[in-house]
C-alpha cells in the first residue's frame, strides 16, 4: 500500500504580483491566485484524487488557496491542520521591500547570495537551511507516519517551506534544490512506500 503526497504552492500572491520579498507577511492572493487554486482544485478532482487529510500554514494566501482547490473539489466537510512549521521562509529584514530596492540597498551580490544560496540567511531572517529546520521536522513526526498508513495528504504551502520537503523527499543536494522552482498553484504528487521511500512521482 503506498500513500498519496499533494504539495501545492499558494496562488499567485498580490506581493508576488508586486516584486516584493514576502516572507512572514499575510497579503492573500491575486485574480490570477484565484484562478490557479480553482484550476489545481479542478485538476485534482478530474483525476478523482479525494484527500484523507489537510494541511496549510499559518499565512493567509497558503489557507485561501486550499479553500478554493476544496471548493472546486466538492468537499466541504473536513478538519485542516494549520501549522506554523509549513509557513514560508522568514525574509526578515527583506520583508515587504521590492526586489528592486533591496538590490539597490545590499547591491546585487548580497540579496542573490541571501535568495540562492542554502545556508546564509537575511538579516533577521531564515535560510532555506533555517526553514528545513522547522518543516522537516513536523512532516516526518506528523505527516510522514500517515502517508506510511497509506493514507492521501494535501498540503498547501510555500516556495521554500515545499523546497525543504522536495529536497528530503527526492533526496536532493542543496545545489539541486536552490534550482527547483516551485510554480505557484501547481500540484507536485509522490506517492510513498510505507518505509516512507519515495515510490513515484506522478503528473496531474
Amino acid at each position: 500500500m503506498t500513500g498519496t503526497l499533494i504539495l501545492v504552492r499558494h496562488g499567485e500572491s498580490e506581493w508576488n504580483l508586486k516584486n516584493l520579498f514576502t516572507g512572514w507577511r499575510n497579503p492573500d492572493l491575486t485574480e490570477k491566485g484565484i484562478g490557479e487554486a480553482r484550476a489545481t482544485g479542478k485538476a485534482l478532482k478530474a483525476k478523482g484524487i479525494v484527500p484523507d487529510l489537510y494541511y496549510t500554514s499559518a499565512l493567509r494566501r497558503a489557507q485561501h488557496t486550499l479553500d478554493l482547490m476544496l471548493e472546486e473539489m466538492d468537499i466541504l466537510n473536513v478538519t485542516i491542520t494549520r501549522n506554523i512549521a509549513l509557513n514560508e521562509r522568514d525574509y526578515g529584514d527583506l520583508s515587504g521591500l521590492n526586489k528592486d530596492d533591496a538590490r539597490e540597498k545590499w547591491g546585487e551580490e548580497q540579496v542573490l547570495i541571501w535568495r540562492r544560496s542554502f545556508d546564509v540567511p537575511p538579516p533577521g531572517g531564515e535560510s532555506l537551511k533555517d526553514t528545513a529546520a522547522r518543516t522537516l521536522p513536523y512532516y516526518e513526526a506528523e505527516i510522514l507516519p500517515l502517508l506510511k498508513a497509506g493514507k492521501t495528504i494535501l498540503i498547501a504551502a510555500h516556495g521554500n517551506s515545499l523546497r525543504a520537503l522536495v529536497m528530503a523527499i527526492e533526496g536532493l543536494t542543496p545545489e539541486q534544490i536552490l534550482k527547483r522552482e516551485i510554480a505557484t498553484g501547481q500540484p507536485t504528487v509522490y506517492n510513498i512506500g510505507t518505509e516512507g521511500q519515495l515510490e513515484a512521482r506522478v503528473e496531474i
